[in-house]
């Protein structure tokens, strides 16, 4: 799997970012089974807590095509920063939920990128087979 390739393609995804307010412009991009890639970027909004994270939106992308976590291969989420970009808290729980455990997450910025997984990034995370 060409980890670079997403990296390039999630930063070319932060491109259609909309940050007026932070100036930090992220994105992301899923590659799937078949070799589709679906792109995400963050969304800010006046009222922030209507704002939303480029891989959120790379992710429901994704499940909003038909696909679902065994479809995905890969999830590169990038920004020009040091040290590398991380998902939130919010992004954490939700790619606890939509990603199997040990999906590619490769975190990127201009010079390096780094490759884990939702399992590293969120251990003993809340998903629906604790309720």
């Amino acid at each position: 799997m060409d980890f670079q390739l997403l990296v390039n393609e999630a930063f070319r995804a932060s491109q259609n970012a909309y940050a007026p307010y932070s100036k930090f412009y992220v994105g992301a991009c899923v590659l799937v089974e078949d070799g589709t890639l679906i792109y995400g970027a963050n969304i800010e909004n006046a009222a922030y807590g209507s704002s939303m994270c480029a891989e959120r939106n790379a992710i429901y992308q994704a499940y909003c095509r038909g696909y679902h976590k065994e479809d995905i291969k890969a999830l590169a989420i990038v920004a020009d920063c040091k040290p590398l970009i991380s998902p939130c808290g919010a992004c954490r729980q939700v790619l606890a939920e939509l990603l199997n455990k040990d999906t590619p997450i490769i975190l990127g910025c201009k010079d390096y990128f780094k490759v884990t997984t939702i399992e590293e990034l969120l251990p003993h995370a809340f998903i629906g087979e604790c309720l």
